[in-house]
């Protein structure tokens, strides 16, 4: 009903302002999505193609279209925004009245640069709380820019004021620029969102425009990842960091920073889910159909946001003696939250929620998407009324968070005595085996086997589905005797496909890592499944598997490459600089394959503020597969080691715990110290990209199975 804050993201990111001969105004955008196509043309209707060409990329030739329609089509929104939307609910603050007023795209360039200063102190008071030291980095000046600065006498800003002063300095220059459209555009959305958090609040209404803004602006210039990360990308140094005190007045810290010739704002961990959620829950429908139409990054945030969801109910009831059974369940996401009406029907469970608020029924139904149940919007006869709905089926397909509420409902009107039995144990076992019946996997085994090991197991007499359960991990990128082993039935005996422990860290892994989305989304669905069924198994078999995979996500995700950090040794603090790094596999006078892990650090024990007795040394670790299959790495300290035997063992300790988080194990010898590396020091190696190649190699070719 208010188009301006979704066209406001648009107009930031991809959607142009540029003027034809006549000086008039044209709205302007080249695409090769259809997803976008589709999602701006509901909002600017684009009126000619204006041009097209052919780009070649890695997936193949794709067209790319060049739309185009009049500015009125801006100006109409903020007109009717002004009248009764998103512009009249800042309006109604004392000190912004005339916004009510504006008429047009250069009138509302014009009011936001009547209260410029209001933007600049909302600004350096967000990022006061967030960006600290950073901003100091972000604002020294690069190339000329530092030259023009040193000639005419100045600096980067040295201490804390001076950089809040040099924030401000560069952020008021934006307001002089507010009649290039080219920035008026890129500033004008946040700018007003920056406003509304100071005078407004955060509070549902101020976060669904907040959300219906970043939505284009993501759509646009952004990006989503399924390794926890939300990102917008700017040319411009100061609207990165304008973005940067949006989204943290809106509660969602972030990092800015500089990315070739650009900025990108970046939120992650738990404030990408948060924004992921208000992006999904707030932002454009996710078209179904063609995959031509489908928004991967729309996609990719519903899956992340789902991380965020919680579901829980209270206050069950019975009004009269042969009525339905009835319980409030909600569902929230984001810090956004629905209360829907159950019902234990004679025939179903029924979920509802109706209101005459269109939008509030939208997002009641955009939560149950998350929850992973598919309803419609529909309007209640002739009242102004509309309502979403949802039965037993489709409710079983949903989420395990949703199924596990309904489940425990409908267990407490049966110890009530509401409810019968028999038809309440249906139900039971409908929600309970939701998960396999929406994914359409076959019963997995997931358990803890005698060694306390996980055991992830398929078992038929079968041949057929042994196989097909084989060709399904391989399409999702697992390979047959390195991450899953199979054996086929034999006389009547089951066969077995089995998940070795590497191919569920490996799954993990390309679940953040993998080269494309698909084969991200194929890991990540695998992954879901197991840790699903695990948790179903307890929650010492569910912790086992979420150590495994935070194991594998994580490998690789770090560099050795300017490294350093500070570690406790036997009381003692060392700083640890890696200044080299390799690892091989070579074969012993024996023939026995060895892995050789090379690292040279510079290592030094802090003395007060000081660093003294400093030693740069390359230290080997070598290891060799023992008599049990374990891996165990040395290293020996000898007499003519650097700084005698037992500082050396010490720095080696050093490095080692700063490396992997965990010290070595020490045994004095008659003639050195003996220092040895587990596996558990392996795995730590294996978070490092410069490392993780050789050391799977190396594991690969001497596992016995």
């Amino acid at each position: 009903m208010d188009r301006l804050p979704y066209m406001g993201g648009w107009v930031d990111s991809d959607v142009a302002i540029v003027r034809n001969r006549k000086g008039e105004g044209v709205l302007r955008m080249t695409t090769s999505h259809l997803w976008q196509m589709a999602e701006t043309h509901a909002l600017f209707d684009w009126s000619k193609v204006v041009g097209h060409r052919m780009n070649l990329t890695l997936e193949g030739p794709k067209l790319a279209v060049t739309v185009e329609a009049p500015l009125e089509e801006l100006d109409e929104a903020i007109r009717k925004s002004a009248e009764d939307g998103w512009l009249k609910t800042l309006g109604d603050k004392e000190g912004l009245e005339d916004l009510k007023h504006v008429k047009s795209w250069d009138g509302l360039k014009r009011w936001v640069a009547g209260r410029w200063g209001v933007v600049v102190d909302a600004a350096v008071s967000r990022l006061r709380k967030v960006l600290k030291e950073e901003l100091r980095r972000l604002l020294a000046p690069k190339g000329r820019d530092a030259a023009k600065r040193r000639k005419g006498g100045q600096d980067a800003p040295r201490d804390g004021e001076n950089v809040w002063e040099e924030l401000r300095r560069r952020l008021n220059a934006l307001r002089d620029r507010l009649n290039d459209d080219k920035i008026a555009r890129e500033v004008v959305a946040p700018a007003l969102l920056l406003m509304q958090a100071q005078r407004l609040g955060v509070n549902e209404t101020t976060l669904r425009y907040f959300a219906a803004v970043i939505s284009g602006a993501i759509d646009g210039h952004g990006h989503v990842s399924a390794a926890k990360e939300v990102g917008l990308t700017s040319g411009e140094r100061e609207i990165a960091l304008l973005w940067g005190a949006v989204l943290a007045a809106h509660g969602v810290e972030t990092e800015v920073m500089r990315v070739k010739s650009g900025f990108q704002v970046v939120a992650s961990g738990y404030d990408a889910v948060k924004l992921a959620g208000l992006y999904f829950l707030y932002g454009p429908p996710l078209l179904e159909g063609d995959d031509r139409f489908k928004s991967h990054k729309l996609y990719e945030a519903m899956k992340l946001a789902a991380e965020g969801l919680s579901v829980s109910w209270e206050g069950l009831r019975r009004r009269t003696d042969d009525g339905p059974v009835a319980a409030d369940l909600t569902i929230s996401a984001a810090g956004v939250a629905v209360k829907y009406n159950v019902y234990l029907r004679d025939r179903a469970i029924e979920l509802k929620f109706k209101s005459t608020d269109q939008s509030r029924v939208e997002l009641a139904a955009r939560l149950l998407e998350l929850a992973g149940v598919n309803v419609e919007v529909t309007k209640v006869g002739n009242e102004n009324v509309w309502q979403v709905e949802a039965t037993t089926d489709k409710l079983a397909a949903g989420r395990e968070e949703l199924r596990k509420a309904l489940a425990n409902i409908v267990r407490k009107a049966v110890e009530k005595g509401w409810v019968d039995a028999g038809k309440a144990e249906r139900w039971l076992e409908k929600l309970e085996r939701g998960l396999t019946l929406m994914e359409g996997w076959p019963k997995y085994l997931v358990r803890l086997d005698h060694h306390n090991s996980l055991e992830i197991r398929f078992a038929s007499t079968s041949p057929d589905s042994i196989e097909q359960e084989a060709q399904r991990l391989e399409m999702r990128g697992l390979k047959e005797g390195k991450h899953f082993s199979v054996k086929m039935p034999e006389e009547g005996h089951d066969g077995y496909v089995r998940i070795l422990k590497e191919g569920l860290a490996y799954a993990a892994w390309l679940s953040v890592r993998g080269e494309d989305e698909q084969q991200r989304r194929l890991a990540a669905e695998l992954v879901e499944f197991i840790l699903q069924r695990a948790e179903d198994a307890g929650e010492d078999v569910r912790k086992k598997a979420e150590e495994i995979v935070r194991k594998g996500k994580s490998r690789g995700s770090q560099k050795l490459e300017g490294f350093e950090k500070k570690v406790e040794v036997n009381g003692k603090t060392y700083v640890v600089k890696v200044t080299g790094w390799g690892a091989k596999i070579e074969e012993s006078q024996r023939g026995k394959k060895l892995l050789r892990i090379k690292i040279k650090a510079d290592v030094g024990r802090v003395e007060g503020r000081r660093i003294v007795d400093s030693v740069e040394h390359e230290y080997t670790i070598t290891y060799r597969r023992g008599a049990d299959n374990e891996a165990r790495g040395q290293a020996y300290a000898g007499a003519k080691a650097p700084g005698g035997k037992e500082a050396y063992a010490e720095r080696f300790s050093a490095l080692v715990k700063a490396l992997t988080g965990k010290e070595p194990g020490l045994y004095h010898m008659e003639y050195g110290i003996l220092m040895v590396c587990g596996r558990e020091h392996l795995e730590g190696f294996l978070l490092y990209a410069e490392l993780i190649k050789a050391i799977e190699e190396w594991l690969e070719e001497t596992s016995r199975r």
